[in-house]
């Protein structure tokens, strides 16, 4: 099914409804939940996921999985998904936070087909077994660690969700601190209790989620320029710390 909303769909008593759809550049779905849970694809483009707790960047060819019931918004950058909204009963070890997961080749076909099966699609063996299998390889993903934790406190997330939005090199925590009206050891100090981290690395990690839409685009070069780093050499040695890949493994194919 392609470019149907899931409201005209969720009644149905299908386990998985598979459900493709071809966003206009730049297109934000505004703070939403579903009752199902949902395996959201990437086949193309960059998909930015935030819920209350965090951010994960989603670059084309993965996919994220969003429990249901979670409250989340999407801003697609040049993307067509393929999702699966699936009943909650039928994914019982689905996760309780997104995660955003490598989707190997198998996979990445079964969901391409998916995309063209009928809403009755249990009355047909194929189509059925084509679902099947989909449930028995989302079950064996590999998480890809491309989030950031987000305080729930003010002024701390306004802070945070202010900085993904336009991260800055230049940005400091004497900054944030003067910002939340508070002294710098603080201000550190409960950064670190909300987040797990400390403020900077927390900027220098949003700094490198930020890339990946770019890279799809850019060379590595010119996105460490971009970004503030020193050299091409040190972008890719922090991107490949971070992320466990290379920078040049977010280009377009």
């Amino acid at each position: 099914m392609r470019n149907v909303p899931l409201a005209r769909l969720d009644h149905l008593p299908a386990e998985v409804l598979p459900i493709a759809t071809d966003y206009p550049p730049d297109s934000l779905l505004a703070w939403h939940e579903h009752r199902r849970a949902q395996l959201l694809y990437a086949a193309t483009g960059t998909m930015l996921v935030e819920t209350d707790d965090g951010a994960w960047t989603v670059p084309g060819e993965r996919a994220v999985l969003i429990p249901p019931r979670i409250r989340h918004r999407v801003r697609m950058l040049d993307v067509r998904t393929s999702s699966l909204y699936i009943e909650p009963s039928a994914v019982p070890w689905w996760p309780t936070a997104c995660r955003v997961v490598e989707v190997p080749p198998l996979l990445r076909e079964l969901l391409l087909a998916a995309a063209d099966l009928d809403a009755d699609y249990a009355a047909d063996d194929r189509d059925r077994a084509v679902i099947t299998l989909i449930l028995l390889e989302t079950a064996a993903l590999s998480e890809v660690p491309l989030h950031v934790a987000l305080p729930h406190e003010a002024p701390f997330s306004r802070l945070c969700r202010d900085y993904l939005a336009g991260p800055d090199v230049a940005v400091s925590n004497t900054d944030w601190a003067r910002a939340a009206a508070m002294s710098e050891r603080m201000f550190t100090r409960r950064f670190r209790h909300l987040t797990g981290t400390s403020p900077a690395a927390w900027r220098s990690r949003a700094r490198l989620l930020a890339s990946i839409p770019l890279l799809r685009h850019k060379t590595v070069t010119e996105v460490a320029t971009l970004l503030g780093y020193a050299s091409p050499a040190a972008f890719s040695y922090a991107f490949t710390r971070a992320f466990a890949m290379p920078p040049s493994s977010m280009r377009r194919h």
